[in-house]
């Protein structure tokens, strides 16, 4: 059966890359209804579908725009906390155009979607069911969706730096895998690119509390990470939190290498538009059981 978040759920916290002050609350949403955003900022045209096709090219996040060019940024994490918790309805009002980075992972979207549970609703599940190969690629950075029974994602990424160095994962995300697994992994970036962007205007609300930095072997988080494959451990929930764009729970494998949120929307794109590569499928309830998220308790992930 579809979902919705039983209560109310609030967060608090800065916005990553304009560093202004963000609030966002979930709220319950009917059967059918999808993930929205709602801008309380502005009256009129305020809503936003988390969807792929009202994605816009953004160098550093996920930035979705509505037809009356009204925007959201920094969607992905969130995205991936509904998606890995099994959230399938559910409208998400912010006061502001970007959502707060909190600690720089999923790990407080989790917590407090946990915390309140989840209501099922009378409607049942549809999925979008990979049925041939689609791939993309732009130069040594690609992304393929293949056939599969579940959602399965297997990454790859290679930096310079050795305190990241080349790492690879594949997971299946069914059975809570993404909140035992991935929802912890902050985002990471390098100290040279931290300088650049700030001098551009970018990155304003970045700071070691919510973003993993190395520089060369260095990694200068006093803490240190929480994974020794925390990157690559990230890629995935990004590109988890970018596929729940596609409007429905996703059966197939996701294969990423050196792909960032542009390439996992293309190889969105891509599937959708082409009308033999999928088939929307309407699941029983042991199929539900395959989609992340689903059998979740609270208190088995009271570590997080």
């Amino acid at each position: 059966m579809q979902t919705t978040v039983r209560n109310i759920i609030r967060f608090r916290g800065t916005g990553l890359h304009l560093g202004r002050p963000a609030r966002l609350t979930i709220h319950p949403a009917p059967a059918h209804h999808g993930i929205w955003f709602r801008r309380s900022d502005i009256e009129g045209n305020n809503m936003i579908a988390a969807r792929h096709d009202a994605v816009e090219t953004s160098p550093l996040c996920t930035l979705l725009v509505n037809e009356a060019g009204i925007s959201v940024s920094t969607v992905e994490h969130v995205m991936a906390a509904l998606s890995g918790c099994g959230v399938h309805n559910a409208i998400l009002e912010i006061d502001g155009p970007e959502v707060p980075i909190l600690d720089g992972s999923a790990a407080e979207f989790v917590r407090g979607i946990l915390a309140t549970g989840l209501r099922p609703l009378d409607a049942p599940v549809h999925a979008i069911e990979v049925l041939r190969r689609v791939h993309v690629q732009d130069g040594d950075a690609s992304a393929t969706l293949m056939p599969a029974a579940e959602l399965e994602i297997d990454f790859s990424i290679d930096f310079a730096d050795a305190a990241i160095g080349h790492q690879h994962k594949v997971l299946r995300l069914s059975n809570g895998t993404f909140v035992r697994e991935l929802c912890d992994s902050r985002t990471f970036c390098r100290r040279a690119d931290v300088d650049a962007m700030q001098r551009a205007g970018r990155a304003l609300g970045g700071s070691l509390a919510n973003a993993v930095v190395v520089d060369g072997a260095l990694i200068e988080n006093p803490e240190g990470l929480r994974h020794a494959d925390e990157a690559v451990r990230h890629k995935m929930l990004d590109a988890l939190g970018d596929l729940a764009l596609a409007g429905a729970p996703i059966l197939g494998r996701y294969t990423g290498i050196r792909a960032g949120h542009a390439m996992t929307n293309r190889v969105l794109r891509a599937l959708l538009n082409d009308p033999l590569a999928y088939r929307i499928r309407t699941l029983s309830e042991a199929d539900c059981r395959l989609l992340p998220g689903a059998g979740l308790e609270h208190d088995v992930f009271a570590h997080l």
